[in-house]
């Protein structure tokens, strides 16, 4: 499998704080709830999405990380904001401001995960009201904002 974008750049700078772009999706089900997913590396829950590989959009990024993270295959309704203050470190030590466009999609198809990959343990659809522990403040700030415009 070849080597991602994001890896090369880690490989060349380590830890070193990059700026990097991001793409996520909001999905309701019929009671208007929020797909997430349980995250591997941090234990947290978070949106479906991920970085930006070379040469892709946004709305690229996410439908394909949509489909690595969930299983679900969307499309894109449209989008909604960027985010822009993102800082986070991870465990493993690699800090980024992450800016996100996060989208509005629905669902065209695909199963969602039943089995955990390398990504995500658990996906599990949640209230806005009553969230669980979320990955970082800007997760916090797009399902704030995705609970008043959608």
């Amino acid at each position: 499998m070849p080597v991602g974008y994001i890896e090369t750049i880690r490989s060349l700078v380590g830890h070193m704080p990059l700026i990097l772009n991001t793409a996520g999706g909001i999905l309701l089900n019929d009671q208007h709830q929020v797909l997430l997913n349980l995250r591997t590396d941090t234990h947290n829950w978070s949106l479906p999405g991920g970085y930006m590989e070379f040469g892709e959009t946004f709305a690229e990024t996410c439908v394909r990380e949509y489909k690595e993270d969930s299983g679900v295959d969307v499309e894109i309704v449209k989008p909604l904001k960027i985010f822009d203050q993102g800082i986070f470190t991870y465990p493993n030590g690699d800090e980024v401001q992450t800016i996100t466009q996060l989208f509005l999609v629905k669902k065209v198809g695909g199963q969602t995960l039943s089995t955990a990959t390398d990504e995500t343990l658990e996906l599990d659809y949640f209230d806005f009201d009553k969230l669980p522990p979320l990955l970082n403040k800007q997760t916090h700030d797009m399902l704030a904002y995705a609970a008043k415009n959608v």
